[in-house]
């Protein structure tokens, strides 16, 4: 069974800021993941990506907040999206 594209969006926020959104179900867990699922949600801001979400393979589950980067603890594709655009709002309210 190959990947299956889930979700692919692309949100203009502001002038200069966008949010785009990649899930996909994949047939097997991503390396350092527990789950089925393969993501890339990232907040960029005047050309600079401020905020992401990802599972890229050997580091599992975390995100990046400006230049720091911690784990996430993912629970299912809702909950991710949930915690995504709250962060968004948080790093807008800044």
């Amino acid at each position: 069974m190959p990947a299956e594209l889930l979700l692919h969006e692309r949100h203009q926020i502001s002038q200069d800021s966008f949010a785009e959104l990649r899930v996909w179900r994949v047939p097997s867990p991503v390396r350092g993941s527990a789950h089925v699922y393969k993501y890339s949600l990232a907040y960029v801001v005047a050309g600079q990506c401020v905020l992401r979400y990802d599972n890229e393979a050997g580091k599992g589950d975390h995100r990046h907040l400006g230049p720091n980067e911690v784990a996430y603890s993912f629970r299912d594709p809702a909950q991710l999206l949930n915690d995504f655009w709250s962060d968004v709002d948080r790093w807008r309210a800044r």
